[in-house]
């Protein structure tokens, strides 16, 4: 069992022009929100499309990965089983002390019902990461097929550079490999032996997890994420780093 880790350091930004009423509902998740619908807005605030990638167009000209493997977590259907922290452990090798992914809660006393929320939390495998600009060996890269960020474990020297400039604290050091290590979407261990899940969305009870191709138009991944009745958004938008792991709630 992971520890957990508290939320409220998380700043809120990007909600400005939300009416109160519905801010403090997007409030009490605790984290940075951009409201992206197909290529729009959230309760009439200023577009942030410039700052999270949503777009079809945009995609096609900038982001040309095929696949180009996304997430989208449901987070209120988190129960903090932690299958998923499990199942990653075991397919991925990952030590005790490390880990591909985490499940972050907090407490909200005012809340009705429930006292707690949880969100499950990885790598971002964003489209402008951060890590693989810092990586003096370049270590660290972006896959140029399918856009995933993976680590040259030969090419690792530790100096944790990736670790520090990594806005959602996703990576850890390896002590066996001697080297830095993250979350790839179980490429190695599952994508390319041809299955369709990563270990996580694979064995999560709730499916709070839906993996897929964000270039599928048709994948449940893309309609998720496009669609225009529920808000959707990623964490910590003001990093510019542009993540292709999405949340929202319903």
């Amino acid at each position: 069992m992971f520890d957990k880790i508290k939320l409220d350091n998380l700043k809120n930004e990007g909600v400005e022009n939300v009416p109160m009423k519905e801010r403090r509902e997007f409030l009490k998740m605790g984290f940075a929100l951009t409201g992206i619908f197909a290529g729009g807005t959230i309760f009439s605030a200023v577009s942030s499309i410039d700052r999270v990638f949503a777009s079809s167009e945009e995609f096609a000209s900038k982001y040309p990965y095929k696949p180009h493997y996304s997430m989208v977590i449901h987070q209120d259907r988190c129960i903090d089983c932690e299958r998923c922290v499990e199942a990653c452990a075991a397919t991925n090798h990952v030590p005790h002390e490390g880990y591909r992914t985490r499940i972050l809660q907090r407490d909200v006393p005012d809340a009705v019902g429930q006292k707690r929320e949880f969100i499950p939390v990885l790598c971002n495998q964003c489209n402008l990461p951060q890590c693989t600009r810092v990586c003096p060996t370049k270590a660290t890269y972006k896959d140029p097929q399918n856009g995933i960020v993976m680590m040259d474990i030969a090419k690792c020297i530790g100096c944790l550079t990736c670790q520090e400039g990594c806005p959602y604290n996703a990576r850890y050091f390896n002590e066996e490999k001697h080297a830095v290590d993250k979350c790839n979407f179980c490429f190695d261990t599952r994508l390319s032996k041809g299955e369709k899940l990563t270990g996580c969305a694979a064995a999560c009870p709730a499916q709070c997890r839906v993996f897929g191709d964000l270039s599928d138009q048709s994948s449940e991944v893309y309609r998720k994420v496009h669609q225009i009745e529920k808000a959707v958004w990623v964490l910590r938008p003001e990093a510019g780093t542009r993540p292709n792991v999405f949340y929202t709630k319903g």
